[in-house]
């Protein structure tokens, strides 16, 4: 069972292991080799691993003090944003070329609804071959594509064949595909909620399906009826070209921990400056003011304000954090504080309800 919405061809292009992949086109003498991209300290978190490197089991927000445990001979490279920036750019230029639908969810990936699109190519599987190869030719980098019916099934597909690889699943296959599928795969499942399926005997995507509504309500909240309605198929997210910004945050992790408020404030000053000329520069204000707090022991904890008004200014998001921060007594020493405004006065009101019905079975993918 599907929407009653038309029934669309996506596609989800991914890049492989984008920055580092980068940092190795960047440098030839990185190629072949271990790499994380991120700091190696004691504080140092991996922003990114090269497959190389991932075959000793280092990956993204791992800490730098395990990664080099795991891999000794791991290399380690400082981000370097711009470029990332210029090259994703580049990349989406190309989807441009194919359809005006292209929603980016980071630097490295994005949807691309091709249903009606610019080449007059009925094939989105041939497309996305099209994309991979103009990417890999024009920039030198690999990517990889998953194709469906929607939004849900192409992003879970794009993993499918990683690296430098696509899955395509037609129309008449989705039911199978996640029936088989492992609940780890499944987008939007992370290792917590997977933890909790196994306990309840949920290892495939076949056995989330036995489990009606109520079931899944009562055991996951509001998550439930999105487990239930993605594991029939059921996706009626359009692609939005201009996704619309929730939040706009900066944080920072500290060599040595601090133990008081004094201390923070000067961090705090920094970690403001960069939110707001974040969200000057991104031409967006925000009411809601959220101080996170990362303990010594890594518990996280958030305080929020809500302001009557919007605002992007340094000095009001400066104090409103520091109110937050003398809000209440810290529990432990700190390793990390960020900053982030949400409730922007980008945000719209959009509801949509789910429905089910057949779904056309002849549609050439």
């Amino acid at each position: 069972m599907f929407s009653d919405l038309p029934i669309r061809k996506i596609i989800h292009v991914d890049m492989d292991a984008f920055y580092a992949s980068v940092e190795q086109m960047d440098n030839p003498q990185l190629k072949g080799k271990p790499l994380a991209v991120g700091g190696h300290g004691k504080r140092g978190v991996i922003s990114a691993a090269s497959y190389e490197a991932r075959k000793f089991g280092v990956k993204s927000a791992m800490s730098g003090n395990l990664a080099i445990k795991l891999c000794p001979q791991l290399i380690f490279v400082r981000p370097n944003f711009e470029r990332y920036t210029e090259i994703s750019k580049k990349i989406r230029k190309i989807f441009y070329d194919y359809t005006d639908l292209v929603e980016p969810l980071s630097l490295d990936e994005a949807y691309l609804d091709v249903t009606n699109n610019k080449k007059g190519n009925p094939s989105a599987s041939l497309i996305a071959k099209e994309i991979r190869e103009r990417i890999f030719n024009e920039i030198g980098l690999t990517a990889s594509a998953g194709i469906s019916i929607n939004k849900f099934v192409a992003k879970v597909a794009s993993d499918y064949n990683k690296p430098n690889g696509q899955k395509t699943v037609n129309p008449e296959d989705v039911i199978a595909f996640l029936e088989q599928l492992d609940i780890r795969k499944f987008y939007g499942v992370g290792k917590v909620t997977a933890d909790k399926m196994y306990q309840l005997g949920i290892f495939t995507g076949n056995d989330l399906k036995q489990k009606s509504i109520d079931y899944l309500d009562e055991h996951f909240g509001k998550s439930g009826r999105y487990y239930y309605y993605v594991v029939r198929g059921i996706h009626n997210s359009e692609v939005k070209p201009n996704r619309i910004r929730k939040s706009l945050a900066a944080e920072r992790t500290f060599n040595e921990n601090l133990s008081s408020e004094i201390f923070m404030l000067e961090k705090l000053d920094h970690i403001a400056d960069e939110v707001s000329r974040r969200l000057i520069k991104s031409k967006v204000s925000g009411k809601t003011v959220t101080l996170k707090i990362k303990y010594s022991d890594f518990t996280l904890q958030t305080r929020s304000k809500t302001l009557p008004y919007f605002i992007n200014d340094k000095a009001l998001i400066f104090e409103t954090s520091k109110e937050l921060l003398y809000q209440e007594r810290l529990s432990n020493s700190v390793r990390l504080l960020g900053i982030s405004l949400s409730h922007l006065n980008t945000e719209t009101k959009k509801t949509a309800e789910q429905k089910t019905v057949s779904v056309q079975l002849k549609f050439e993918f």
